[in-house]
């Protein structure tokens, strides 16, 4: 099992109503128009992934994202492609489409922002909420 932890925090602007994205970052700051945008102030952007991660996701396996705020957790399925460019020194974008950027964490999500537990959306716009988001690769989950 390959796994990555960010450590982020909520912000008054957090919306998450964003349809097919859904988005942590390393900004400070969020305006109303981040509307995919789940955290700020993440500890890890795509570049900060280690190496062996990296690989993986560009093996087209299937990684599990568990956002965790409070004793409230959800979960989002997503996948990896060998499209994936993974170099962006501040975001993370996970997609329910197979577009790919930069910013691309992975593709085929089951859950935008919007879709993710409104609890949850609801303690982030607390500025002092902090979230803890896992990435999560088990070795044999490929295509």
């Amino acid at each position: 099992m390959l796994r990555e932890v960010i450590h982020c925090h909520g912000h008054e602007n957090v919306k998450a109503t964003h349809r097919s994205t859904l988005e942590f970052t390393k900004e400070d700051f969020l305006t109303p128009r981040g509307d995919c945008i789940i955290c700020i102030g993440a500890d890890k952007a795509i570049n900060d992934l280690n190496d062996e991660f990296k690989n993986a996701l560009r093996e087209g396996k299937k990684l599990l994202i568990r956002i965790k705020v409070g004793d409230l957790v959800d979960e989002v399925v997503a996948w990896g492609s060998p499209e994936l460019i993974l170099d962006h020194d501040v975001s993370m974008v996970v997609r329910k489409s197979t577009y790919i950027d930069a910013r691309t964490l992975a593709i085929r999500a089951n859950k935008a922002a919007r879709d993710v537990d409104r609890r949850i959306i609801e303690l982030l716009k607390n500025p002092g909420q902090r979230a803890i988001i896992e990435l999560i690769i088990e070795d044999n989950e490929n295509l």
